[in-house]
């Protein structure tokens, strides 16, 4: 029985790469694509894969609330991030998200498929050298205020954060979001009271900091 694939990436030129390597494998099949975070958590519903391929930095909604909002609803799905970032705190809040696996997007394509079929086992499957950020971050604990302060906004205003960091105006937050303006203008002042930031500029910075979104998104 095929190994039922997601891709999940804004680049298509990615997921048609991806989807051609993986085709060619006679037990893996890929059942959908998305182009962003949003439709990754819609079609996750729809098409229920064993496995879903999720880049971090996508529009939207990143990978790392796409994953949470996945596994909260389907937390038998698999999910691999395969993302540039190697950082310490991306790997570490992608993981801790849910996803099984970590790897970066100038793996070996063999190195995929192995992914694939390790989380499949219920198995963590890291790269080498994510791995070695993973036992860093164990043993040198970073800065707890890397984390801590960005535990203390919700999941939803999470979302929030990022699409006002991408230059949504709040009827388009709320229109994306299917909320209203008002829970919209309830949600970002939340948001800067908890964070103690009151400008969308700094808003802006910290989100891409803490890995909501990127320049290059």
């Amino acid at each position: 029985m095929s190994i039922r694939v997601l891709l999940a990436d804004d680049h298509k030129i990615t997921r048609q790469g991806l989807r051609s390597l993986l085709e060619k494998q006679t037990d893996i099949e890929v059942v959908a694509e998305a182009e962003n975070g949003r439709a990754a958590v819609r079609l996750a519903a729809e098409v229920a894969p064993d496995v879903i391929i999720m880049d971090l930095t996508m529009p939207d909604l990143n990978g790392v609330e796409a994953t949470r909002q996945i596994l909260s609803q389907s937390p038998d799905i698999k999910i691999i991030a395969l993302s540039m970032h190697s950082d310490a705190l991306f790997v570490t809040e992608m993981l801790k998200s849910g996803a099984a696996g970590y790897l970066l997007k100038d793996c070996a394509f063999e190195e995929l498929t192995r992914a694939i079929k390790t989380v499949i086992e219920k198995k963590t499957y890291l790269s080498p050298s994510i791995s070695g950020v993973v036992v860093e971050d164990y043993i040198h604990r970073l800065s707890k205020t890397d984390f801590v302060d960005f535990d203390v906004i919700s999941d939803r205003e999470r979302e929030v954060l990022q699409l006002m960091a991408e230059g949504n105006s709040t009827k388009q937050i709320a229109q994306k979001l299917h909320i209203s303006v008002k829970t919209v203008e309830t949600h970002r002042r939340q948001i800067m009271n908890k964070l103690d930031i009151h400008t969308v500029a700094e808003l802006t910075k910290y989100a891409i900091r803490k890995g909501l979104t990127s320049l290059d998104t």
